[in-house]
């Protein structure tokens, strides 16, 4: 009976420690995870931000005219293309919605 004791004295304080090891042990994956958000944040910000100036609408009519060698559409090259009204289950957007092609002029973007 003595040794029984004993054994489940054991047992609990082996349960105990072992339990208290896994509370460290899930603290420390917590902080490198908090860790990692905050990397993974400022990755995203960083992206965003590169993003944002390589969509820039300056910036593409720029590599358009200059690495590209695109011009801008002389008056008359832009055609309306209207959907015919056959096409089952097709409609057609409002012409003011349809857009093809931008002019620049002066470094400016014409719509």
């Amino acid at each position: 009976m003595k040794t029984l004791t004993i054994l489940a004295g054991v047992m609990l304080v082996f349960v105990f420690v072992w339990e208290r090891v896994d509370v460290v042990r899930l603290g420390y994956q917590i902080e490198r995870s908090k860790s990692q958000k905050i990397l993974l944040e400022r990755e995203r910000d960083q992206l965003q931000v590169k993003f944002s100036s390589l969509a820039a609408p300056e910036r593409i009519a720029k590599v358009a005219t200059e690495k590209l060698g695109l011009i801008p559409p002389q008056q008359g090259q832009v055609m309306m293309v209207h959907q015919s009204m056959d096409a089952p289950g097709l409609s057609s957007p409002p012409v003011e919605q349809v857009r093809l092609a931008r002019h620049v002029v002066t470094g400016r973007i014409n719509e």
